[in-house]
């Protein structure tokens, strides 16, 4: 697929990697295989879909594919998770029963077969056909092949008018849209959903000259400051500025939360939760002088190089936050705390699918814990950001509401919205940030939105 989510056909490139594990086996069938496997990792055992598609330490049957295949299970999952809801509704309306308890693994075999039917530029027959052949090949499966043909051959006749149909189901699972409409009201909700169907765009953020690098790359500046890159074929670090370090590729909603301190220049600045770095790398060039702190080692080592990259240095550590407690306090803190990610399934589609709200509950109960620790490595008039990439208001709005409550000493500092032209919907009432998939229009040629986020400043008052 482009970088910019469109269809295009898929091809098969030569490469040393085997891509089937029978020279008998049809051309296609391994990496269809592993992709149902990976749904089925992902819907039934809640696992990480980036960690399923790891190229060191990913699924199996995912890394014994050739490079072409990989990017084809990739698309193939991608689209599958992201539109499930009208892929099963979809497959359900063909079935004259509803399948065996013990089938799910047929179950996952037909949402895979339907997403490529429904939404991918992949031959009809080709789609059916290699699902026949897994379901033959699958003890548990073989006595459904017949309808697997079936119902996969309706689908793709009757393919238009029952697209008509599905249109309207929302593509989130319902106990989030239900979270979303309480939150946001109805309207609010399914359009946040609908945004998700449209993969997230290449966002970068530029050392300096904005609009020179849009230039440069086709792209376009943003209200952030970013760069947004039309589609393109080929490959990041390709691009011009990558190798000298000019540039990082980071969403636009997360390069907000850094920007709301201005200038740093002779400041001593605390990035907690650091990793993978876009964030430090801001706060330095906003001047700085910063530490960055996270508790995963792996994570650190892979900031550093991003830093290293980049050309920038600051004070690494890996500790557990809850037991940082340094020398001196800072001037300014950013902690853009762990989460549910909610806001992110433009890029990660598992998200929603892997998590529940038991999920959301521990997570907010953690961000409160990190960000009352937080406070209390801030100076007197020093003022703290407190962000994260979920949509959930009990992980972003009612934690600040709470420690504000019950915490002496500190105030909240109100975002001006004149100073956000172009994103003004995004600030509250209250002066917080909070920005959804459906928002940022823009002109023909770039993709729209950006990830869901949530910020707030606080400042120490005593």
């Amino acid at each position: 697929m482009s970088s910019d989510g469109k269809k295009k056909p898929f091809r098969k490139q030569k490469s040393s990697a085997p891509a089937e594990t029978s020279a008998s086996a049809k051309p296609g069938l391994q990496a269809r295989a592993a992709a149902s496997k990976i749904l089925a990792a992902v819907i039934d055992r809640k696992l990480s879909l980036d960690g399923a598609l790891d190229h060191e330490h990913g699924n199996p049957a995912y890394k014994a594919l050739a490079d072409d295949d990989r990017g084809l299970v990739r698309a193939i999952l991608n689209t599958t998770l992201r539109h499930l809801p009208r892929i099963e509704v979809a497959v359900s309306s063909l079935l004259e029963s509803p399948l065996p308890e013990g089938a799910r693994s047929l179950q996952h075999v037909l949402s895979i077969a339907a997403a490529q039917i429904l939404y991918l530029d992949v031959p009809d027959h080709a789609a059916v056909d290699i699902a026949v052949e897994q379901a033959n090949l699958d003890p548990r499966n073989r006595r459904f092949a017949k309808l697997v043909n079936a119902v996969l051959r309706r689908l793709g006749r009757e393919k238009e008018e029952i697209l008509r149909q599905i249109d309207d189901i929302p593509s989130m699972p319902s106990w989030f849209l239900e979270r979303l409409e309480k939150a946001y009201g109805r309207d609010a909700a399914r359009a946040i959903s609908d945004s998700q169907l449209q993969p997230a765009a290449i966002d970068l953020t530029v050392k300096s000259d904005a609009q020179a690098w849009a230039e440069k790359l086709n792209g376009i500046v943003l209200p952030t400051g970013g760069v947004r890159l039309a589609a393109f074929d080929g490959s990041i670090p390709s691009l011009e500025g990558f190798d000298e370090g000019l540039w990082w590729v980071q969403d636009a909603a997360a390069s907000i939360p850094a920007q709301l301190f201005g200038n740093l220049s002779g400041k001593r600045v605390a990035d907690l939760c650091a990793a993978p770095g876009g964030k430090t790398a801001q706060l330095i060039l906003a001047g700085g002088k910063v530490t960055a702190v996270e508790q995963s080692e792996n994570r650190i080592k892979r900031l550093r190089s991003n830093l290293e990259r980049l050309q920038l240095s600051a004070e690494t550590m890996a500790q557990d936050l809850t037991k940082f407690t340094p020398d001196e306090l800072f001037d300014a803190i950013l902690l853009d705390a762990p989460c549910s990610s909610t806001g992110t399934t433009r890029r990660h589609p598992d998200v929603l699918w892997t998590k529940g709200p038991e999920d959301i509950a521990k997570l907010a109960a953690l961000q409160e814990r990190l960000l009352r620790h937080a406070l209390r490595l801030l100076k007197p008039d020093g003022t703290i950001v407190f962000s994260n990439c979920s949509l959930d208001p009990s992980e972003g709005e009612e934690v600040v509401a709470q420690v504000l409550k019950d915490t002496e000493g500190f105030e909240r500092v109100a975002i001006e919205p004149s100073r956000w032209p172009g994103l003004e919907e995004a600030i509250s009432p209250l002066g917080e940030f909070r920005t959804t998939p459906d928002m940022l229009k823009l002109p023909a040629g770039f993709a729209p939105g950006l990830d869901g986020f949530y910020a707030a400043v606080l400042r120490r008052v005593a």
